[in-house]
């Protein structure tokens, strides 16, 4: 569906054989199909990434004829809809995208995103504000790809769209375009990821690609091999989009596929079945004092191992879960384990979409800083052998660092990392954290708390208890923008994975932070108009109590409460008040101190 082209602005005499030699020079595959008009053609590629590379290294690029050509998807007009590409995405970027988005894993320089929005109204917002945006001087690149959703049945009355959810959810498997085209069901996608060793990827590939068909056809999935991944590396991941029995049965036939050619290659050692999970999910997969993990092991006969929070990096948020026994034992393991980790994600989701009201028209599909607190960079961005590779569309371990949502009809960035468009002086935060939850934030012998700074580059100290009853305690954050966001991010949710707050609960804190006795006023706002809007904006309770005594430095406090992005969303107004009051008092002063006679 992604690898057809148009190609537009074609001279007259242009042939099928040009067309072909062209994408031959330029080192693009020879296009399965080119289906020539007048004056443009249609060209079919053997995959998403040569269509992308045909995009970028064509378009409006290269002049056939004495015309310069335009090269882009060939989408219908009804399945323009609410699924958009970003392209040409500076390569350092980080994103963090509201809406259901996937990075793409291609050849190019530069990142490349697809999203989906909530309307068709939102996309086309979107396609306006973001085509020719420039970004650290890269201009982006958008086109709408194919939404088959957005198009009504073949043949089908119109009528039976109204009453397609019931159908859907009593049936769980894929349409015949293996899940593509068909509706899903109600359920998110979340794939299953493996980590399988280097030696079996051709067994499981098979020649010209047989074995791997073959799973895909009976188990009726989609099962993408990152093969390119983590060159020279011993394991390579592997990720699964199915239903959940779809991905069971695809996991049993890929170690069933390495157990035969283990012992046809005379290896001894039984294979371990190695799952992938996003770290923000796996607290709640070992539940309180590991009771989750314990019982899925005695029910299974199987040994769990999590790898270390220590293996985490700032390019790899997930854990790899090692599950030894039989092929047997680790199948049923497979089906416990992924129940826990789904259950985690979709009340994770359901949390997060809770907030829509946070702003309108928000569409929060992917789950990650409410959780994990972790941006991730894109897998352009990082050296290559860090980066796991990325699932497609739907669950989505990278986190993209635009921070980019639909407010009032206009586009609007959160950008992450802060450097780009923040001032990085240091900033101090006091968070307050259940005194129960004190434990688990420093961790054995101050483990989790060090790792914890180190992952922000932030200064984190828990203030001592003013008494010993006390029902909270004070963290004392001190660092940059984009050092708070991550600190508080994954404090956040810390409380969330250790189970402080219950599945179906959202973590909400209360933060205070300082502000210049003489901006407290701009705080409030005439009337308290300042401070209703921004609680109205970010759903975030603001308070600055009045009768307060300024401290030594002349600063009060605010207080904020709410959820994470709340309170982010509330604290990044509040620090821009701030600014304005300093800037204001600067040119004052400036202004005073000029001579009013004074002209250049």
């Amino acid at each position: 569906i992604m690898n057809k082209l148009y190609v537009g602005n074609l001279s007259p005499s242009v042939t099928v054989e040009d067309l072909k030699q062209l994408f031959g020079e330029r080192k693009l595959p020879v296009a399965d199909q080119v289906l020539l008009k007048s004056g443009y053609a249609f060209v079919d590629f053997p995959d998403q990434n040569s269509a992308i590379k045909a995009i970028e290294t064509l378009s409006g690029k290269v002049e056939l004829h004495g015309k310069v050509i335009e090269v882009d998807y060939s989408v219908p007009k009804k399945l323009r809809s609410r699924k958009i590409q970003i392209r040409n995405i500076p390569p350092h970027l980080q994103w963090e995208v509201s809406v259901c988005v996937s990075v793409l894993n291609t050849d190019t320089e530069t990142a490349v995103v697809n999203v989906t929005y909530a309307t068709k109204e939102e996309a086309k917002v979107a396609i306006e504000k973001l085509t020719g945006h420039q970004f650290d001087d890269y201009s982006f690149k958008v086109s709408y790809i194919m939404d088959t959703d957005a198009a009504p049945p073949v043949q089908a009355p119109r009528t039976r769209r109204g009453g397609r959810t019931s159908r859907d959810q009593g049936s769980s498997q894929p349409g015949p375009s293996g899940g593509y085209g068909s509706p899903r069901p109600r359920q998110h996608d979340f794939p299953l990821r493996m980590l399988v060793p280097t030696q079996f990827v051709g067994a499981i590939i098979g020649k010209e690609g047989n074995t791997i068909k073959d799973v895909t056809k009976q188990t009726q999935s989609k099962v993408d091999i990152h093969r390119k991944e983590n060159a020279g590396a011993a394991e390579k991941p592997i990720t699964i989009h199915s239903t959940p029995e779809g991905c069971s049965a695809a996991c049993r036939m890929i170690l069933d596929i390495m157990q035969k050619e283990a012992n046809e290659t005379k290896t001894t050692e039984d294979i371990p079945l190695k799952i992938l999970a996003h770290n923000s999910l796996v607290g709640r997969l070992i539940g309180k004092e590991g009771r989750n993990l314990k019982k899925i092991e005695e029910e299974t006969g199987t040994k769990i191992t999590i790898s270390s929070l220590q293996d985490l990096t700032i390019y790899n948020p997930e854990r790899t879960i090692t599950v030894k026994g039989s092929v047997d034992a680790c199948c049923k393991a497979e089906m416990e384990i992924m129940k826990k980790l789904r259950e985690a994600y979709e009340n994770d989701i359901a949390a997060i979409n809770q907030q829509a009201n946070l702003i309108p028209g928000l569409n929060l599909n992917a789950l990650g800083i409410f959780s994990s607190g972790l941006p991730v960079l894109p897998p352009a961005a990082g050296p290559r052998s860090a980066v796991p590779a990325v699932a497609p569309a739907g669950y989505n371990p990278f986190l993209v660092s635009i921070l980019c949502f639909l407010w009032g009809g206009r586009v609007f960035w959160f950008p992450l990392p802060f450097s780009h468009r923040l001032p990085e002086q240091q900033e101090v935060v006091y968070l307050f954290i259940p005194t129960q939850a004190v434990g688990a934030l420093i961790g054995k012998k101050g483990q989790h708390i060090k790792q914890l700074a180190h992952f922000a580059g932030a200064s984190i100290k828990i203030a001592p208890a003013e008494s010993p009853e006390v029902t909270e305690r004070m963290v004392i954050i001190t660092g940059t923008p984009e050092a708070q966001f991550k600190a508080q991010g994954r404090i956040f949710g810390k409380l969330k994975e250790e189970n402080f707050f219950s599945a179906k609960e959202e973590v909400k804190l209360e933060t205070h932070i300082k502000v210049p006795s003489s901006a407290a006023g701009r705080v409030i706002g005439k009337g308290g108009k300042t401070v209703n809007e921004l609680q109205n904006l970010t759903s975030a309770e603001v308070i600055v109590p009045r009768d307060q005594t300024p401290d030594e430095n002349d600063e009060v406090f605010v207080k904020i409460s709410g959820h994470f992005f709340a309170s982010q969303t509330a604290q990044r107004k509040i620090r821009e008040i701030i600014q304005q009051v300093k800037q204001q008092e600067q040119k004052h002063q400036q202004g005073a101190a000029v001579s009013p006679h004074h002209s250049k």
